[in-house]
């Protein structure tokens, strides 16, 4: 938690002190994280040139995926909890991803209709994650989890105006934020209350290819 507030520090003196952006770029398309199956990612990301090869910027991304965590639901049949079929309703799961980065761009010019580009980046991943606890599995309920993030891209880009580009790039992303919580039971048999620590935690790391569109103002 504590990388998660130091790095959201930097980000937030970063863009204040970046207020005027000179670039920006659009990007969509297939994000595969390790903790859901691969969806649609929409991304923008604002920057700054340095010279004719390197530039600086921020960027954020959107992925939401609905899907039931099949570890937490075998978690829930181990520890002794019946009723798979309810079990998988609370295992049922709706998360919004919002990594937000800093990155610095490199440029490598091949001809003069095409360039190739490489970027690293770091900043948080916030995870909006609507769940089913286990006493209400009908019910939503919000967590919001952090963690420290990094990105690492390739890309090719192409101009298509004389102000706009066209890029497509590969990016590996790497978090896992997490929580824990508490379930109490209460055995049929003895009628005694118990209390098992389960940890919620989300691998977000994975590949994301897309496209977009960048402009110059």
């Amino acid at each position: 938690m504590k990388k998660f507030f130091l790095a959201f520090i930097v980000l937030v003196s970063f863009v204040s002190i970046s207020a005027q952006q000179k670039t920006a770029a659009v990007k969509l398309g297939l994000y595969s994280p390790q903790s859901t199956n691969a969806g649609f990612i929409l991304g923008y990301q604002g920057g700054k040139d340095i010279d004719e090869n390197f530039e600086y910027g921020w960027s954020i991304d959107w992925f939401n995926k609905n899907y039931v965590d099949k570890k937490l639901e075998k978690e829930f049949d181990l520890a002794g909890f019946p009723n798979s079929e309810l079990n998988e309703l609370r295992a049922k799961t709706n998360i919004h991803n919002l990594p937000i980065a800093f990155s610095l761009i490199g440029r490598y010019n091949v001809n003069r209709n095409f360039d190739v580009y490489i970027s690293g980046g770091f900043g948080v991943d916030v995870l909006l994650i609507f769940y089913r606890s286990y006493q209400n599995p009908d019910e939503d309920n919000l967590k919001i989890a952090g963690d420290f993030a990094y990105l690492l891209s390739v890309g090719a880009i192409a101009p298509i105006g004389s102000r706009s580009e066209i890029l497509a790039e590969l990016t590996y992303h790497s978090s896992k934020p997490s929580w824990q919580y508490e379930v109490e039971s209460v055995s049929p048999v003895t009628h005694l209350k118990t209390k098992k620590v389960f940890e919620r935690a989300f691998d977000m790391s994975g590949i994301m290819a897309r496209i977009g569109f960048k402009f110059y103002y």
